[in-house]
């Protein structure tokens, strides 16, 4: 495989750099990838960037359809009420399981993450109808934290891919952190505590309630007339 100067896949690199694309908004759902506008973008061989889209395929954020090539993810409302009622179940789950196992590194691991959270701008530089790099990672962070204490690897990992496939969802909603009746760091900060004083009870209730709150808030700010999907193809 083709290495760049620091040792690094060229692979690796441009997968990095896609999927920070398509979680920024920078590439639209449905949009299709193309292999010479990918290779001009990323200073990178068709070699390089078919690994990269193989990888990225695996873990639901491109699709491939035969005589089609590549594409970003479409999202749907269908999709979303299924990915919401999936990770409703498994990661409030997964969230009990962790509060009542995890140990004092855990605990330690989990209020460090929530206070980068919490400092964390909420917009990146430029562009104030996502959310930025930095928080949309911190954010992950902490909701990864939040399960790590799980000694079910299987559930675990299980709850983390639900994760990856609903951040594109929580990228592209217009509305998200603009809701006037609604406290996000407040429910992290709920979340938190709840984990901290080992409430398995509340903590994944709260958790189901911030996880349904989030997707109602996505279908409802949704339309079919001007989904993403429409304006990628659009844009195509």
């Amino acid at each position: 495989m083709a290495k760049s100067d620091n040792g690094t896949t060229r692979a690796g690199d441009v997968y990095q750099r896609l999927r920070a694309d398509i979680l920024g908004g920078r590439l639209l759902p449905g949009q299709r990838l193309k292999f010479p506008e990918l290779c001009a973008r990323y200073g990178t061989s068709v070699g390089a960037a078919r690994e990269a889209l193989t990888r990225l395929v695996t873990e639901g954020f491109v699709t491939t359809q035969s005589h089609h090539g590549y594409a970003v993810v479409p999202l749907s409302h269908e999709d979303l009420a299924d990915l919401t009622f999936a990770r409703t179940e498994i990661e409030s789950s997964v969230l009990r399981l962790s509060v009542l196992d995890g140990d004092m590194n855990w605990e330690a691991q989990l209020v460090a993450a929530h206070h980068v959270l919490e400092r964390t701008p909420f917009h990146g530089p430029g562009d104030t109808d996502h959310p930025g790099d930095a928080w949309a990672a911190a954010h992950k962070a902490f909701h990864l934290a939040l399960l790590d204490g799980c000694r079910n690897r299987r559930l675990t990992a299980t709850a983390r891919a639900l994760r990856e496939e609903a951040a594109l969802y929580l990228q592209w909603s217009v509305s998200f952190g603009r809701e006037p009746d609604r406290d996000i760091a407040g429910e992290h900060r709920a979340l938190l505590d709840a984990a901290v004083r080992r409430d398995a009870d509340l903590a994944a209730r709260l958790l189901r309630e911030h996880i349904a709150h989030t997707a109602r808030l996505l279908i409802r700010g949704a339309t079919a007339e001007h989904s993403p999907a429409d304006r990628a193809a659009a844009a195509t």
